[in-house]
C-alpha cells in the first residue's frame, strides 16, 4: 500500500516509515464508572499503546427515545431503550478532565469520540491533539464539518460505507482546508466475521484518496490487526476491557489486557521486519553469502601458461572466487601459475 504523508499528532508522527499508531479503544467499556476508566488507562499504558480512546456524547442528544438498539447490544441487556442504555454509560465532562489529566501523568496520549456538537465543543476546548469520528457519523454532515473546522488531524472510520460516502466526507473535511486527514477501513459488526474484514478495501481507499489509511478492528484476536499492518495500515484501532464478562455492549468482543499486549508486541515486530523497503544484502547475510554462493573453480589441474577452453572449469561453492557469471569471458585467457583441481580461480591467476 503507498503511504505519500506524514501527519503529526502531538509527538505522534503517522506515516510512511514511522511506527504504526495503535489506539485502544475503551469506548464505553468504563461502564459509565470514572474510577473503572482510569484503570482502563492504566491498561492501556501498560499494554504499549499509544492513545487511549474513550467516546464523549450526550445521550440525548444523540439518539431518540425510540431508536432500536443493534443485535449486538440486545445481547448486554434486551430489557432497556438504547437511550437509556447510553445514558448509563454517559461519563460527565467532569470525569473526562479528569481523564484528560489523569492521561499525561500516565504519559499516554488521551483521544475521544464526539457524537454530538456539544461534545465535539468540549473536547476542542478540553485540548485533545486530535478527533477520531465513528462509522456511523460519517454521514453527519453538520459533525464533520464543525470538527473539522477546528484544524485538528482527523481520524474516520469508514465502516458501512460506499466509496461515494466516503469521497463525499473528505469533501466536506477537505472543504475547511483542513488536510490532516487519516482513513480508517472497518466492517461494523460486533464481532466483525472474518469473511467481511476485506483488508484489500485499504488499499482501494489510499489508491482513490491519497490519504493515509488505517484499520479499526472488530473481529475477534488479533490476527487480522497484525495483518493489516502487514499490508501497510498506519493506524490500529482496537477495543481494550479489563474483563470480557464485565456487563456492557462492548465487553465480550473486547482484548483483554494479555491480549492486547501481546498484539501491540507482533505489531512492533511486524514494523520491524517491514524494514526500509531498499533491496540490498543485509550484514548478516553476507557471511552466508559467502557460503552459499558458488565461485569458478578447476575441474581438472591445469599447468601455467595454458589457455582457458571449455571443460576446464566449473562452478562450485563457496562464492570467494570469481562469480560464475564471468565463466565465459574467462575462456581464451592464459592461465599465470599452476591451478590445482577444485582450486577457487581469481583474477590475478588469469592474465
Amino acid at each position: 500500500m503507498k503511504k505519500y504523508f506524514k501527519i503529526r499528532i502531538s509527538k505522534k508522527v503517522i506515516g510512511s516509515n514511522n511506527p504504526v499508531f495503535i489506539i485502544a479503544e475503551v469506548g464505553v467499556n468504563h461502564n459509565g464508572q470514572l474510577n473503572l476508566a482510569k484503570k482502563m488507562v492504566d491498561a492501556a499504558s501498560a499494554s504499549g499503546a499509544d492513545a487511549v480512546k474513550f467516546q464523549t456524547f450526550k445521550a440525548d442528544a444523540m439518539v431518540t427515545g425510540s431508536a432500536p438498539k443493534a443485535d449486538y447490544q440486545k445481547r448486554f441487556n434486551s430489557n432497556t431503550s438504547q437511550l437509556e442504555m447510553l445514558k448509563n454509560l454517559e461519563l460527565a465532562e467532569c470525569d473526562f478532565k479528569e481523564l484528560f489529566k489523569y492521561c499525561k501523568k500516565k504519559k499516554i496520549m488521551f483521544l475521544s469520540t464526539p457524537f454530538d456538537l456539544q461534545s465535539a465543543e468540549f473536547l476542542c476546548k478540553l485540548g485533545v491533539p486530535a478527533f477520531k469520528v465513528s462509522s456511523g457519523d460519517l454521514t453527519d454532515i453538520p459533525l464533520l464539518l464543525r470538527i473539522a473546522k477546528y484544524g485538528k488531524p482527523m481520524i474516520l472510520s469508514t465502516g458501512m460505507s460506499t466509496l461515494i460516502e466516503v469521497k463525499d466526507a473528505i469533501n466536506v473535511i477537505y472543504s475547511t482546508g483542513n488536510k490532516k486527514l487519516i482513513l480508517l477501513h472497518c466492517t461494523s459488526n460486533y464481532p466483525a466475521k472474518i469473511k467481511d474484514v476485506n483488508l484489500r478495501a485499504m488499499d482501494t481507499i489510499a489508491r482513490e484518496f491519497n490519504v493515509l489509511v488505517g484499520y479499526s478492528d472488530h473481529t475477534e484476536g488479533i490476527e487480522v490487526a497484525i495483518a493489516a499492518v502487514a499490508r501497510g495500515a498506519c493506524v490500529i484501532e482496537k477495543h481494550l476491557t479489563l474483563d470480557n464478562n464485565l456487563p456492557g455492549p462492548d465487553h465480550h468482543i473486547s482484548l483483554s489486557i494479555e491480549e492486547f499486549g501481546d498484539m501491540v508486541k507482533h505489531i512492533r515486530e511486524i514494523e520491524t521486519a517491514l524494514g526500509d523497503g531498499v533491496k540490498k544484502p543485509r550484514a548478516s547475510e553476507i557471511r552466508v553469502r559467502n557460503v552459499a554462493r558458488k565461485s569458478v573453480v578447476a575441474d581438472f589441474d591445469i599447468q601455467k601458461g595454458e589457455r582457458m577452453r571449455k571443460g576446464m572449469l566449473t562452478v562450485k561453492r563457496p562464492g570467494t572466487g570469481i562469480a560464475p557469471r564471468y565463466l565465459k569471458q574467462l575462456l581464451g585467457k592464459c592461465v599465470r601459475r599452476n591451478i590445482k583441481k577444485d582450486q577457487i580461480l581469481t583474477w590475478e591467476m588469469v592474465g
